[in-house]
């Protein structure tokens, strides 16, 4: 064979490995590796990244948004740069990260916390400003905390026969839009119920530790309150200890809400000691997942659906639907295709279809 002609039959085997090399995708998870629900968020993604033969990279910033900032630089500006970076809005970081990527040829992506009206004004949206910031999937944030609300207020009117009662709120992390949406929720769901007084919100910032300390003194100081809304599940298991150690039954001398997926609070809402219990979101990431192997693959989620989207995937549970999530959590893989809902191959096709559902049949 000639030369030439070796030199063609190298690049056509080089451009055809190139086309088989797997997209590359680093996660800047914002919370801790121990805890449960960005573990979960990060198994469900990993589980997708297997399905679509995706290559991820999660790292954890523990809550610690310096190390956050320094993983998304040392991601963004080394040597081994991935095709897409995936990141959360945690703590308003959402700029920072964005100035670090200009000239690094990554493509990001947004998830959970989306960068908020303000900021935009100086980011501009997606694909504007940045045109690598290709789009963003956030979840009916606003709508998980009126669903957690109303459902508590409903079980209390019930138990107060008209007469007002207290309310206690434990939110999150306040600068995380999340958590400002959960609590524009538990506020429209206390607009609708005249009868409940909301005594004081806290931020315990999503940790078990804190809202215990802080529902300990709460407690001491409202000790007629009955209702207690708390924005994740780590914080209600704190509240509901310190209701305990006050001699209140969760569940029925005090009502608790969570919200989350863990086997811990899916068992404890079984039980009855959660009151109510709302899920959905610890799968955002997988689903994004799906959307970046398709935009690999140049079918543009923006022509299906939006570049930036909101996905009701939060859902108030009962009894049944939590027992049918927790069996899919404690299956490997949660048996789930996840190349079903991918959109390459199929052109008639609109929009996504990503919900709870498939983990609650």
């Amino acid at each position: 064979m000639k030369g030439p002609s070796l030199f063609l039959l190298f690049c056509l085997c080089l451009l055809s490995s190139q086309s088989l090399l797997a997209a590359s995708v680093v996660f800047l998870n914002p919370g801790r590796a121990a805890e449960p629900f960005w573990a979960s968020y990060g198994h469900f993604m990993q589980a997708a990244a297997d399905d679509l033969d995706m290559d991820l990279t999660i790292l954890y910033a523990e809550r610690d948004l310096r190390r956050m900032i320094e993983q998304a630089r040392d991601t963004l500006q080394g040597n081994a740069r991935p095709d897409y970076l995936v990141f959360v809005n945690e703590q308003y970081a959402g700029p920072e990260i964005l100035r670090l990527a200009q000239g690094s040829g990554v493509k990001l992506f947004t998830v959970n916390s989306h960068l908020t009206a303000d900021q935009q004004t100086l980011t501009g949206a997606t694909r504007e400003k940045y045109p690598d910031w290709i789009g963003s999937m956030v979840t009916n944030d606003e709508e998980a905390g009126y669903l957690m609300a109303r459902s508590l207020l409903e079980q209390q009117e019930r138990r107060s026969h008209g007469e007002p009662y207290d309310v206690l709120a434990f939110s999150g992390v306040k600068q995380t839009p999340a958590s400002q949406y959960r609590e524009q929720g538990l506020m429209r769901a206390l607009a609708e119920f005249p009868d409940a007084r909301l005594r004081q919100l806290v931020y315990a910032e999503w940790t078990r530790e804190r809202a215990y300390v802080q529902a300990q003194q709460l407690l001491q100081r409202y000790p007629e309150v009955r209702v207690a809304w708390s924005a994740n599940d780590e914080m209600a298991f704190g509240v509901m200890k310190a209701g305990e150690e006050r001699g209140l039954k969760p569940g029925s001398d005090l009502l608790v809400s969570a919200l989350n997926n863990s086997p811990e609070v899916l068992r404890s809402y079984l039980d009855g000691d959660i009151s109510a219990l709302v899920s959905g979101h610890f799968t955002l990431g997988g689903w994004a997942m799906v959307l970046l192997h398709d935009y690999d693959a140049g079918v543009d989620f923006a022509e299906h659906g939006g570049k930036d989207r909101v996905v009701p995937l939060f859902i108030s549970l009962d009894r049944d639907k939590a027992r049918r999530l927790l069996r899919h959590i404690e299956r490997r893989g949660y048996d789930l295709d996840f190349r079903a809902y991918s959109l390459v191959g199929k052109p008639k096709a609109r929009d996504y279809r990503f919900s709870l559902e498939p983990l609650i049949d």
